[in-house]
């Protein structure tokens, strides 16, 4: 996809998350000036350690938190802050979440069938009973399961068999967009590739764009088309998934890359531990901001910074 041809779907600017204790007037800002596009029709991975931000950012553009701070545009309308109730339902509708634990993402006391028909239910997206029975089953099939298990409830499937009934879920309402926050982290192993692969197919068929949350950067080089590193809250790096593997500039981003397990144990042994201390940077001259390097890769720097990623760009692009 060429640059300039690129439609922006979702556009995050400068936006802060602050929650409070209590009656405490003083905040904790779990998200600090994050900006980021995500192009139509693209798998935008967001990629970090646990409590850094990424499911905040993910609830905030579902306005399940209220934001502090910037904007989100959708498909060229605001969508965060007051809007009107019908705008608040074109959100609904076009953009679904598939949440990390399935199993508490799913009501325990309502069948698969109900669980799957509520957004019909609340929108009213079927002419007739027989309309919405066709379209769950439908739903169903599309992830792997079968008509039949419409009557049993969450807790008789197992976590691999849940995650698709979330996936069914959110692909019944026809969105145009999809959170997937951490959507296999809390499966086995041998059913995460299917869980993706389900994904992806939908991706294919409906043309749909996700974003994509996770903290194991190997899982998104297979998923994402870019990816956006995020650490305390503030995004430290943005480039297309190759790049960012090929030419890692923030040491953040060094510290996740070498936590990726090998297979090979002696390449493993060798390797030496990477930990990110953000105390250790000198930020005491100029403030660093997200800025271009390179197309469509931007590094959290400042200009002395710059220069040194510009150097060390240069000696890995040579090697």
């Amino acid at each position: 996809m060429e640059k300039d041809k690129r439609e922006v779907l979702l556009d995050v600017k400068h936006l802060e998350v602050t929650f409070f204790n209590g009656s405490s007037k003083k905040g904790f800002r779990a998200v600090k000036n994050a900006n980021f596009q995500i192009y139509k029709g693209e798998t935008f991975g967001l990629v970090g350690e646990s409590g850094s931000g990424k499911t905040t950012i993910g609830r905030s553009i579902m306005r399940l938190n209220p934001i502090s701070d910037g904007e989100i545009w959708f498909n060229g309308k605001r969508i965060d802050g007051k809007i009107s109730s019908e705008e608040k339902r074109d959100v609904i509708r076009n953009i679904q979440m598939i949440f990390q634990d399935p199993a508490a993402s799913l009501n325990e006391r309502a069948t698969i069938d109900y669980c799957v028909s509520e957004g019909l239910y609340n929108f009213h997206l079927y002419e007739n009973e027989e309309d919405r029975e066709r379209k769950v089953d439908e739903a169903l099939e599309s992830v792997g399961l079968l008509p039949e298990h419409k009557s049993r409830y969450p807790h008789e499937f197992s976590g691999g068999q849940r995650q698709r009934v979330g996936i069914a879920r959110a692909m019944i309402m026809e969105p145009s967009f999809i959170i997937a926050d951490e959507p296999i982290s809390a499966l086995d192993v041998s059913i995460r590739a299917q869980v993706l692969n389900l994904m992806n197919k939908f991706k294919e068929e409906r043309g749909l764009t996700y974003m994509f949350i996770a903290h194991d950067l190997s899982v998104v080089r297979y998923f994402a088309d870019r990816i956006a590193v995020i650490h305390n809250g503030r995004i430290v790096e943005v480039a297309p998934t190759d790049e960012l593997f090929r030419y890692p500039l923030h040491p953040y981003t060094l510290s996740l890359l070498q936590a990726v397990p090998m297979p090979d144990p002696q390449i493993e042994k060798a390797k030496e531990l990477v930990v990110y201390d953000e105390s250790k940077r000198d930020f005491s001259g100029e403030k660093p901001i997200l800025q271009e390097i390179r197309p469509d890769h931007l590094v959290f720097a400042n200009e002395r910074e710059m220069g040194e990623y510009r150097e060390k760009l240069k000696e890995m692009m040579a090697e």
